[in-house]
């Protein structure tokens, strides 16, 4: 088993019932799922969209990395996601991220673990803290609450209290 951390984002659709089944769904494959609280974030990169709903999840899984990013993207389509047809960094229904596999450090065409972007994001960053606040980043070694301040500002609130 590998422990896992991924981030869930929502803004469009009923982004609070989405992510609880989505989490539902993960439950299934990913033992011991645990949340964040939901925390409401602006956009980033495509201002003219709803804010999103963000959480990070972690638990322990069996699935290899390509296997678990096909299972998230599963999960995705199923809650209408279609990546074929959305703006990228546009609005979106389900977005999963596999932010941190075990102490895997992975480049791929389809996967790079750790994201190449949660220490630019608050709404990654803050989650996570909240789920894990000793957790290491696998390459550097630093803690990942010590990014905190670098992405202070970029508007995200507390909305709701961890569902798990």
């Amino acid at each position: 088993m590998t422990r896992v951390y991924l981030g869930l984002g929502s803004n469009a659709g009923d982004s609070e019932a989405i992510l609880a089944a989505a989490l539902a769904e993960l439950g299934g494959m990913v033992a011991g799922l645990r949340s964040s609280s939901i925390y409401r974030s602006k956009p980033r990169y495509v201002l003219d969209q709803p804010d999103f709903f963000n959480l990070a999840a972690s638990g322990d899984t069996e699935l290899g990395p390509d296997d678990l990013l096909d299972a998230t993207k599963a999960i995705e389509a199923r809650h209408g996601r279609n990546r074929e047809l959305e703006r990228r960094k546009g609005p979106r229904t389900l977005d999963i991220d596999i932010l941190l596999y075990g102490g895997l450090t992975l480049d791929t065409p389809d996967l790079v673990v750790p994201h190449p972007g949660m220490l630019e994001r608050a709404f990654v960053l803050v989650p996570l803290a909240e789920l894990e606040p000793a957790l290491r980043h696998p390459a550097t070694g630093a803690l990942f609450t010590s990014s905190l301040g670098a992405v202070a500002g970029q508007g995200i609130y507390l909305h709701a209290k961890a569902p798990l």
